[in-house]
């Protein structure tokens, strides 16, 4: 089992910066690939990025070039550092991480950019 806690969540002005962090715990030790998605008011569940053990990096595209994914494999923990945050952003962001055929989700963390 994969137990994942975010953090760093908050409010911040437009065209701020925030960075999430999500550690895993749990038996497994270098989870597959790691990563975030959000959820606005209204809205489907949508990807933010993921990264794989080995360091591979996808994006969504309006996220390219604003938000960037890296992980500690050795600490499994995965970061999403946010700049030039836009009102649009606002949205809750969970952790996400996949395994060998089985997907476990955190408890997620609001952000919300204030205009």
């Amino acid at each position: 089992q994969v137990q994942l806690v975010e953090s760093g969540g908050g409010l911040v002005q437009a065209g701020g910066s925030l960075r999430l962090s999500c550690a895993a715990s749990g038996t497994i030790f270098n989870l597959n690939i790691m990563g975030w998605y959000r959820q606005a008011p209204g809205k489907q569940r949508e990807l933010v990025a993921t990264v794989t053990s080995g360091g591979s990096t996808n994006y969504a595209d309006s996220m390219k070039g604003r938000f960037t994914i890296s992980r500690n494999n050795a600490q499994k923990t995965v970061f999403l550092q946010m700049n030039s945050l836009k009102p649009e952003d606002t949205a809750i962001y969970y952790c996400n991480a996949r395994h060998n055929f089985q997907t476990y989700w955190g408890q997620g963390t609001q952000v919300t950019v204030s205009s």
